[in-house]
């Protein structure tokens, strides 16, 4: 039997042949989007939409719907491109049949993101018309050609990533500072692109400070904030401990900077990732103008450091809390109320430790009226004294000034730990480029890497007694000043109390005053 094949001749069009074409009257749609918000790529962006407004519009055949636009936003996905998702919303519920945009990677720079979105709309019946490379959606080779094309553009969006990284990584390691003056309190971006002080913002840091190291807690300090209506970094009405903290945490105030703290992992979601050592850091001294002195930025974070050692810091309403300890075993003193249901009612500190040991220690109870008595009576004493007194300290600061030796140590530890990191470093590369058995390679890796991490532990420990110098130096021009500005005391003082004493030291007959100076002042039982 013969075969019969009859040919049924196409009655419509698979694609558009060219946007021009005569056809039944469509809806049409265009997107546009620039990837910066800088000024020049602005005007670009208003071009396009003045383009293709008059573009769909002159077209006889079209209806204009809507030119929807993103400005300032990457392409490398669609999640927070609030333009382009409305308008594939309203293409799926039938109110636009063709898109018009410039060019693939202005469309999505993600091979996925593009492919599913233009599946969709095509399944819809939306075609999708890329300008600049003349495709059409519902072309045969369209999809083919939007993978290619959609393919270099991510290509391009990860070079574009790496030069970007690049020239930030060359900044840093050059020393230049990049800082986000959006939400950073004190500062704003200065003619040169420099750190500039705005005195009326650095108020509000130098007092956070002041209160954190007369005793205040961050939490206490995010309230008085808030009551007092001072807005947040980010001009917020409502202030965290966790702002404050980060506020006292960091070394921008000081004028240093540590560059590099985070890194983005991917390209494509730009999530980013605290660096803990995956990539090198900068940390440049003297980068800008300082808000709060190195002296008071090292006395914070060694009272940060004091209070997490100390567990019951600051856990009442009491000034006394954390600061009290047994003379005899060494522990806190906590507090125990007596009577509580009583008009008896008292609080009374007490060694935490007096009833957990077989010898039971020696040293008292003390009520809190008790404390504040011997406090006033001693400071007093002080006062009486404060010409002599002020003498003594300042030559004790004279001493702590000259840190000539101390210096050249830590330049001496900074140049060996960078020499063996180089030799890590090459090591690895020459290990890269030759064949070398790696159970040796590995061998003397772990025993170069000993040695840096060795060098970068005597840097680290010269460092901090730097930091400790600084910090007692600024203790002692506190307290100087202090003494300067008190009178004789009548009652109890709480912010004198707190800004002055360091520790009580409780003994069977005495109570030791410690103050942030390194004077001790004792009071009879």
């Amino acid at each position: 039997m013969v075969k019969t094949v009859t040919v049924i001749p196409q009655r419509k069009k698979l694609y558009s042949v060219s946007v021009e074409q005569k056809q039944q009257r469509r809806r049409v749609a265009a997107y546009a989007r620039v990837s910066t918000d800088s000024e020049e790529q602005l005007t670009s962006y208003e071009a396009q939409v003045d383009y293709y407004t008059k573009f769909i519009q002159k077209n006889e055949n079209w209806e204009f719907v809507k030119v929807y636009t993103d400005e300032g936003i990457s392409a490398t996905n669609i999640k927070h491109r609030d333009g382009f998702n409305e308008m594939v919303k309203d293409a799926l519920d039938g109110k636009i049949d063709l898109i018009i945009t410039k060019s693939v990677s202005r469309f999505a720079r993600n091979t996925v993101d593009s492919l599913v979105t233009v599946r969709e709309l095509k399944a819809h019946n939306v075609e999708v018309y890329f300008e600049k490379e003349n495709i059409y959606t519902f072309d045969g080779k369209g999809e083919l050609l939007i993978t290619i094309m959609s393919s270099l553009a991510k290509e391009e969006s990860r070079s574009i990533s790496e030069n970007v990284t690049w020239g930030q990584r060359k900044r840093f390691a050059d020393g230049k500072l990049i800082m986000s003056f959006g939400n950073f309190l004190g500062y704003k971006r200065g003619e040169d692109g420099q750190p500039e002080i705005v005195e009326k913002e650095a108020k509000i840091v130098r007092l956070i400070y002041k209160m954190f190291l007369e005793g205040k807690t961050p939490t206490y300090i995010a309230k008085y904030l808030t009551e007092q209506n001072i807005p947040t970094p980010r001009d917020k009405n409502i202030w965290r401990s966790t702002t404050v903290e980060s506020i006292l945490k960091n070394e921008k105030y000081k004028g240093a900077a540590l560059l590099q703290k985070t890194f983005t992992t991917d390209f494509l979601t730009k999530k980013k990732k605290i660096n803990e050592g995956e990539i090198p850091q900068y940390y440049v001294e003297d980068s800008h103008t300082a808000i709060v002195s190195k002296e008071v930025y090292s006395l914070v974070q060694q009272e940060f450091e004091k209070r997490k050692n100390s567990k019951n810091y600051m856990t009442t309403s009491s000034c006394f809390s954390g600061k009290i300890f047994c003379g005899n075993c060494g522990g806190l003193y906590g507090s125990k109320v007596w009577h509580s249901n009583s008009k008896y009612r008292r609080t009374i500190w007490q060694c935490n430790n007096k009833f957990k040991n077989a010898n039971k220690c020696k040293t008292p109870n003390l009520t809190e009226t008790e404390l504040k008595s011997a406090f006033v009576k001693v400071f007093n004493e002080i006062l009486d004294n404060r010409e002599e007194i002020i003498e003594f300290i300042e030559k004790t600061i004279l001493g702590l000034c000259d840190m000539t030796e101390l210096e050249k140590e830590i330049l001496t530890a900074k140049a060996e730990t960078k020499t063996k990191l180089e030799a890590v470093n090459e090591y690895v590369k020459l290990n890269s480029r030759t064949a070398m058995p790696q159970e040796e390679y590995s061998e003397y890796f772990d025993k170069l890497m000993t040695e840096y991490e060795m060098a970068q532990g005597n840097l680290h420990r010269q460092e901090k007694e730097k930091n400790d110098i600084y910090a007692r130096n600024e203790r002692c021009k506190q307290f100087i000043q202090t003494l300067k500005q008190s009178d004789i005391l009548q009652n109890f003082d709480e912010e004198l109390f707190n800004s002055t004493v360091e520790k009580i030291l409780v003994y069977a007959d005495r109570i030791v005053f410690e103050f942030k100076d390194g004077m001790e002042k004792g009071y009879i039982l």
